[in-house]
């Protein structure tokens, strides 16, 4: 971060943006070529013709869906983080929250700055409410909340449609639904002993102090994230569909959230290669063909990076909230 760049922050709040400029642009960049080198092995070894031909035969109506379910998916997730940035008192108008959501989804997706994009959405809320350490809270419990939740996802089709995967595979999926149905029920008692457990643990818990002793409180928020892996899953359905493939909603509905969990990881961009694989694996066992499964992929990745491609609009015209105007309020 550069002199002037910093300058702009208090020292809280230097702590939650990057430290520097050029390891950001080195791991942005590491990140686009890992995914490429992935899709590179998988079109080399599995052929990019016949992938290509595929590409070719998407329904744009369909495409078209698809980038738009996912934008008002964006849309929830703002309200999602609204009503859990209320738990902690953290209020402030929809189109505030609207606003930043977009600066971070953009941010995530293009920009290899100072800043990941949760980290600068918690900065916009935390300088527009004066209340940084609360606004990183909300950011972190919305993430949360959106994990568990996919988890659950998950978990409930497995249950439904167990024998579209491998039996390991559906055991797994459904003790680690269980165990995030558990980690939920609880939270009260971790909170309760907070005090007592390491001193590395109790500070990652501390952030979130507030919603461990009040689960219920994220229900909401939990409700609206369930409805959007439902809505993600939705989306490559009709995408599938565009594509003429014959695989039912419900397994759509049990494979994108794992594919989700592997593509989440910050190993590539927007998980390109990693997603792919994935559901080369998943949707493979659930008898959807390779070169299907990969042009599945790509399409998914080109609609979700349109869509974030909309967060350049708030991020252009998004103004951040200046101190004085905070000290006024």
């Amino acid at each position: 971060m550069s002199e002037r760049s910093a300058s702009k922050y208090s020292p809280a709040e230097r702590k939650v943006a990057a430290p520097n400029r050029r390891s950001s642009y080195l791991a942005f960049a590491t990140r686009a070529g890992v995914g490429l080198l992935v899709i590179g092995i998988l079109l080399w070894k599995y052929d990019a013709r016949p992938v290509l031909h595929i590409l070719g035969r998407e329904n744009l109506k369909y495409f078209v869906a698809t980038v738009a379910i996912y934008v008002a998916g964006q849309v929830m997730s703002a309200w999602r983080w609204q009503l859990l940035a209320a738990v902690v008192g953290v209020r402030a108008r929809f189109g505030d929250f609207l606003g930043y959501y977009f600066v971070g989804l953009f941010t995530n997706l293009f920009v290899p700055g100072l800043l990941g994009g949760d980290a600068l959405r918690a900065l916009y809320l935390g300088r527009r409410t004066h209340r940084l350490g609360e606004a990183v809270a909300s950011v972190v419990a919305d993430r949360g909340t959106g994990l568990i939740a996919l988890f659950w996802l998950a978990a409930v089709m497995a249950l439904l449609i167990p024998s579209a995967l491998a039996p390991p595979i559906i055991k797994a999926i459904v003790l680690t639904g269980a165990a995030a149905l558990a980690t939920v029920l609880l939270a009260p008692l971790a909170a309760k002993m907070l005090p007592y457990l390491p001193r590395l643990l109790r500070r990652a818990l501390g952030v979130v102090h507030p919603y461990l002793h009040r689960p219920l409180s994220m229900l909401p928020g939990f409700s609206l994230s369930f409805l959007l892996q439902v809505s993600l899953g939705l989306a490559q359905w009709i995408l599938a569909r565009g594509l003429g493939l014959p695989q039912p909603l419900a397994v759509f509905l049990l494979c994108v959230p794992i594919a989700n969990v592997a593509a989440g990881l910050p190993v590539t961009l927007n998980g390109l290669g990693v997603r792919e694989t994935a559901y080369l694996v998943l949707f493979g066992m659930a008898g959807m063909g390779r070169d299907d499964a990969i042009a599945l992929g790509l399409l998914w990745f080109a609609a979700s990076m349109l869509g974030g491609l909309t967060g350049a609009i708030a991020f252009v015209f998004t103004d951040f909230p200046e101190k004085r105007g905070l000290e006024r309020r």
